[in-house]
């Protein structure tokens, strides 16, 4: 539409014009100065400030909550599980405005505020008096005065207003970087693929940057220092991002109506058309000059949805094979969605039990100078550092060699390679654990919680890298996939499903560790989640989420085994 006001003298420029694209005026833009990778810095930066962020205070919230908050070790893991669930599913909800009203970059610079505002309030929060400080002042009667209630409100409000910003954040940020790329373009579809990789490269350096600094001022310096700087961070992480306006490229809406519209449509006419025979349909795609195919052959029931239940044909009052399709892509989604809540389940570990095991090893690094026990999650961004370079330069240019695919091996492929290295570390952290309580009990320990067991914490870094590893395959090939695989217009909602994977994985592992808590630790026995670490079995639970890894990852490659990429994915 806008392309068409060109003037004949810019004709022979039409060749380096994007279609589908504007520039943030509305007008016709050209490849060589927009979009590409020049975009994508931008927005790789602004996310490597909201990872930076959101880790600065999901990372170590375990230690708050058992700490100034004064929470038992169960109830602190439920409350971050709790909180990653919500950060995860909120999503949804934020890619749904997005896709339908404001637009991705609206939607961005509106959360990023909000953003903004949450971590300020969280800072305000941590100024306050501790509930910790006050309870042991009066540990006969612990009743929390007006102020301490209105610290505890002010914080969990605080936190998941946050939760509530990066559900508008996430999933538009990495959409709208995507985006920059025009898979019409040979070079730029190998590319965007290859964007996936440096955006998780990009993400984990963040989170690296603050598991090693911020984690250890909060440790030991100032927890209202370690909120304020996330605060800090997201303000110029807002900054970065309109610097880069001029050179992005804004996917163009066409006067079609709503994609949400037109799936909800495709099913309410399946459903009318129910008693339909199979004749009638048949009859119907040979009209239409419609080839059988493997996917028209799948969730047959749907091809009912192209015909009215009254027999007309008219315009609006059918389906066409297209907004069919479209329906059968969302629903082909599902078992994989379904089978990486096992891997989803074992990723909600690293930030509570593994924190735990480790605040009661040994820690030390010199004299005088410890490790802080979340900073520890630091190896896995680490890892994911270190593999992502070798995996997109040398894994990635091999098996194109071989497969052919533009990126070496299928999303499908990486994604259960992911989980069967995530079902592995669960396996080693069984026998970690372990040992670690042969040692408690080899040094009289099982009864001094406080007293550091003497088996160094550098015994828990193989489980951190193997997830690291997990996350290299795994997340950044579900993050592919569920934006490749939705119709182009749903696609900040495609990867708010992705992420909804480990927000209900999240819950998953809450009402797991309730269920575990209330059954093994009655009667006055000791749980698997004891807050004495020394009488706990986390070992147990380790087993048991590795034998859920391996059911999942069996149902994980069934599922796959009947999978039908979409049309023009490049796998």
């Amino acid at each position: 539409m806008a392309a068409s006001t060109l003037s004949a003298a810019q004709t022979p420029l039409l060749d380096d014009t994007v279609d589908g694209s504007l520039d943030y005026k509305g007008r016709p833009l050209r490849r060589s100065n927009s979009g590409g990778w020049r975009s994508a810095s931008f927005i790789i930066a602004v996310e490597i400030t909201e990872r930076f962020a959101y880790y600065g205070i999901s990372s170590n919230l375990i230690t708050y909550l058992t700490g100034p908050l004064g929470e038992s070790t169960a109830t602190a893991a439920a409350q971050v599980n709790a909180l990653s669930g919500a950060a995860s599913l909120l999503p949804l909800l934020g890619a749904f405005i997005a896709d339908s009203f404001l637009g991705r970059y609206r939607t961005i610079i509106l959360a990023s505020l909000l953003y903004i505002l949450g971590l300020g309030l969280l800072t305000l929060s941590a100024t306050l008096p501790s509930v910790s400080t006050s309870v042991g002042q009066n540990a006969d009667n612990v009743t929390l005065s007006s102020s301490l209630q209105f610290q505890v409100i002010l914080f969990f409000f605080s936190l998941y207003l946050v939760a509530f910003a990066q559900g508008g954040h996430k999933p538009c940020v990495q959409a709208f970087g995507a985006d920059q790329f025009d898979t019409q373009d040979p070079e730029e579809c190998k590319a965007k693929s290859s964007f996936f990789n440096w955006w998780y490269f990009g993400m984990c350096a963040g989170t690296l940057i603050t598991l090693w600094v911020l984690n250890y001022i909060q440790d030991n310096l100032s927890w209202v220092l370690g909120f304020g700087i996330p605060c800090i961070m997201m303000s110029v992480g807002l900054v970065v991002f309109l610097l880069g306006s001029t050179t992005y490229r804004f996917s163009v809406k066409g006067d079609e109506e709503s994609p949400f519209m037109r799936i909800g449509r495709v099913f309410i006419m399946a459903v009318r058309n129910w008693k339909t025979a199979s004749s009638a349909i048949a009859a119907e795609e040979e009209a239409r000059g419609t080839l059988p195919t493997e996917s028209s052959k799948q969730f047959k029931f749907l091809n009912k949805a192209l015909l009215a239940p009254d027999g007309s044909k008219e315009q609006g009052k059918v389906c066409s094979i297209r907004e069919v399709e479209e329906a059968k892509a969302l629903i082909r989604l599902a078992p994989v969605w379904a089978t990486s809540l096992f891997y989803a389940v074992v990723f909600a570990q690293s930030s509570t039990f593994f924190t735990k095991q480790g605040a009661t090893m040994d820690r030390s690094i010199t004299a005088g100078l410890e490790i802080p026990a979340a900073t520890l999650q630091s190896f896995i961004s680490l890892s994911i550092v270190l593999f992502i370079p070798i995996y997109d330069r040398i894994f990635v240019p091999l098996a194109r060699a071989v497969t052919g695919k533009p990126a070496g091996i299928t999303m499908l492929q990486r994604i259960g390679m992911g989980m069967l290295l995530s079902a592995t570390s669960m396996v080693v952290a069984a026998l970690v654990e372990i040992q670690r309580l042969k040692t408690a009990q080899d040094y009289g320990l099982v009864d001094k919680p406080n007293v550091t067991v003497p088996m160094s914490v550098w015994w828990l870094i193989p489980q951190y890298v193997l997830y690291g590893l997990a996350d290299v395959f795994a997340m950044v090939g579900l993050q592919e996939f569920f934006y490749d695989q939705v119709p182009n217009e749903l696609r900040s909602v495609g990867l708010a499903l992705y992420l909804s994977i480990f927000g209900v994985g999240s819950f998953l592992s809450s009402f797991l560790i309730s269920v575990i808590e209330n059954v093994t630790g009655g009667d006055g026995r000791d749980s698997w989640f004891a807050n004495n670490l020394n009488r706990a079995h986390l070992d147990y639970f380790y087993w048991l989420l590795a034998a859920f890894s391996a059911v999942g990852l069996a149902l994980y490659f069934y599922s796959a085994k009947f999978y039908i990429y979409a049309r023009g994915s490049t796998l």
